[in-house]
């Protein structure tokens, strides 16, 4: 499948009636194992793929989610969105050209966050709309992109909901074709948000959030699942490493991968 067919699938998934799942894989591995489990988009995580690095999260240069998403795209023939960050820009110019370098990578979509962890702030709503503006327009270039818009509130302690529709709402406005408020957990706060942007609306899959069947009662339109497969996985890694280590034993081997998966996703 082309990168053009691969957009056009992933546009097509947002305009549909019904709700998708888009699990983030953090390698090529977790990627082809996420295809092989039937999903019908991926995404990237940024902590996931900086922890792969040895580094926290927002400690991924442009350059090497480049040559992440290179791989990760050439790894599935599904669509990938990119968990892009802050699009690593100080200006509208430099947010259009980390698109452009995010689209040439093989992209069907990426995302723009509020936040700014230069100043440890986030950013004024006239400021965060006009950078979504000039993403938009970039992601829109040729075969469009799917451009997510981020309010950020909820991740850094600012339980605002008011605040976080109205940011949401902007961005929408701005040129945003989804909107993604992480942390939202209840069901009167998801469904305030679906009724006020008007247009598809990504929610965290977080261990207290509603079930997929809710929220898609809801009018949520995709579930993401952020860095919390990548976390599971180096989870369940330290704790075999602490039965090693301090046991001396090996149990947690029998929940490993089935040789039969691997052959068939591999």
């Amino acid at each position: 499948m082309t990168v053009a067919e691969r957009r056009a699938r992933f546009r097509e998934l947002h305009a549909r009636e019904g709700i998708f799942v888009m699990p983030n894989a953090w390698d090529e591995g977790s990627a082809r194992l996420l295809a092989w489990s039937g999903f019908e988009a991926v995404a990237t995580t940024s902590a996931g793929f900086a922890w792969t690095l040895g580094r926290n999260d927002q400690n991924v240069t442009l350059d090497e989610l480049v040559t992440h998403v290179e791989r990760l795209a050439a790894a599935t023939d599904l669509p990938l969105s990119v968990d892009s960050e802050r699009l690593f820009a100080p200006d509208p110019e430099g947010v259009k050209e980390s698109v452009r370098r995010l689209a040439a990578a093989g992209a069907a979509g990426c995302s723009i966050e509020d936040w700014d962890p230069a100043s440890g702030r986030i950013d004024a709503v006239g400021v965060a709309a006009e950078r979504v503006n000039a993403a938009a327009a970039a992601a829109h270039e040729d075969d469009p992109m799917v451009l997510t818009a981020r309010a950020e509130n909820h991740l850094h302690g600012v339980d605002d909901l008011d605040d976080t529709v109205a940011r949401l709402v902007a961005y929408a406005e701005a040129g945003a074709d989804a909107v993604y408020a992480p942390g939202l957990t209840d069901p009167a706060d998801i469904r305030a948000v679906v009724t006020a942007v008007g247009v598809p609306v990504n929610v965290l899959a977080l261990p207290d959030a509603p079930p997929v069947t809710e929220l898609e009662a809801l009018g949520v339109r995709r579930v993401s699942t952020g860095s919390l497969l990548a976390s599971a996985a180096y989870g369940a890694l330290l704790a075999g490493a602490r039965e090693l280590r301090t046991r001396g034993s090996s149990e947690y081997g029998r929940a490993g991968l089935p040789p039969d998966v691997r052959t068939a996703a591999f």
